[in-house]
């Protein structure tokens, strides 16, 4: 946990170890600074003028961890942790508990988008802090976060509008799959509606699907229509096909067209493959993996296209440079787009 000797080194906190015990600034659990401390660090600095990056860390389906191996290894993932990010930001910056599995963090200074991006980005490049694996009693499960980051004063001047665009920025770095982090840049993320595009729900999101997918007739036109749908709601660069025949095809890349005999090996137990370590696939199906490493993929998901017990081919999503974390919504709308297209293919006679 923090120690006195270390927060004293911030004025604010001076003043108030002044009239307070240590205990009262810090989270129970973690020994990082409670939310108020952080929240009251900010609005001093701002006071005072003082240039900071402002970021928040939401671990990725950390409610996973919890529900497989229990609680009492979540929070042992949770300290361990915020050891690390206290030790990594050491007295270039501050680290404090948001709640539950969200972690903010304070650097003074980093006054330029390379200057933030480079500190934060080490996080995760490096495995010091996140997308590593825990060494805990019983377990060593692999934890990723997300990670959004505004500044004082280039981004925002108060903290309530500040607060906001941190936000925007990690929203962002979930939709775009979660495992990464995103510096705020009005350009980009100024009009995102967090609100509006969370009320965007899995019915809403299913009847899009259906009606791209029955906008024109003929399987590989479907593929085509539904392409983008999936790109917008999925944010997804492509969409690939692989028919009986066991060779690659890709909607947006018509001449893309490469035999990946071992394909299977990835999907032989369960109908559904999903990975952003690329070395699972290179073990299993090394034709397959040379065909996406040659795509810069490092986030697969690859699922079955079956209908009564009958198997037609496997859909895929192939994302280059980003490891992504695939979500369970994000699964099922996959294999409801699967269910679509093996009954199209029954009924049709067609083939991919």
């Amino acid at each position: 946990m923090y120690t006195k000797e270390q927060l004293s080194i911030h004025e604010y906190f001076r003043k108030q170890l002044e009239q307070t015990e240590l205990k009262n600034l810090l989270d129970p659990l973690t020994g990082l600074v409670g939310r108020p401390g952080m929240i009251g660090l900010a609005r001093d600095w701002m006071e005072k003028g003082i240039p900071f990056a402002y970021a928040i860390l939401d671990l990725d389906n950390f409610k996973f961890v919890n529900d497989t191996y229990g609680h009492h290894t979540g929070d042992e993932v949770l300290v361990e942790l915020a050891d690390s990010l206290r030790e990594y930001l050491n007295q270039q910056g501050v680290a404090g508990r948001f709640g539950g599995d969200e972690f903010l963090i304070l650097i003074p200074g980093l006054e330029t988008y390379d200057d933030r991006k480079g500190f934060l980005q080490k996080m995760f490049d490096s495995q010091l802090v996140i997308r590593r694996n825990f060494h805990l009693s019983e377990c060593q499960p692999f934890i990723t976060g997300t990670a959004g980051c505004a500044s004082f004063p280039q981004d925002a001047q108060d903290y309530n509008t500040l607060f906001t665009l941190m936000d925007k920025a990690l929203y962002r770095g979930k939709t775009k799959g979660r495992n990464c982090l995103i510096v705020y840049v009005k350009e980009k993320h100024e009009h995102i509606e967090i609100q509006r595009i969370a009320r965007q729900g899995m019915f809403t999101s299913m009847s899009g699907l259906i009606r791209a997918f029955e906008m024109v007739p003929g399987c590989r036109n479907r593929l085509t229509s539904v392409t983008p749908f999936l790109m917008d709601t999925l944010r997804v660069s492509d969409l690939y096909f692989i028919g009986l025949d066991m060779v690659l095809h890709s909607v947006r890349n018509p001449a893309l067209s490469e035999p990946v005999p071992d394909v299977d090996q990835l999907i032989t137990m369960n109908d559904l493959f999903f990975t952003n370590r690329m070395e699972e696939v290179e073990a299993k199906s090394p034709v397959f993996h040379q065909v996406m490493t040659a795509l810069n993929t490092e986030a697969l998901m690859a699922i079955r296209i079956m209908l009564d017990s009958e198997a037609y081919g496997i859909l895929l999503l192939a994302e280059p440079r980003t490891q992504r974390i695939w979500q369970e919504d994000e699964c099922a709308m996959m294999l409801f787009l699967t269910k679509l297209l093996g009954a199209h293919l029954k009924i049709t006679g067609e083939s991919l």
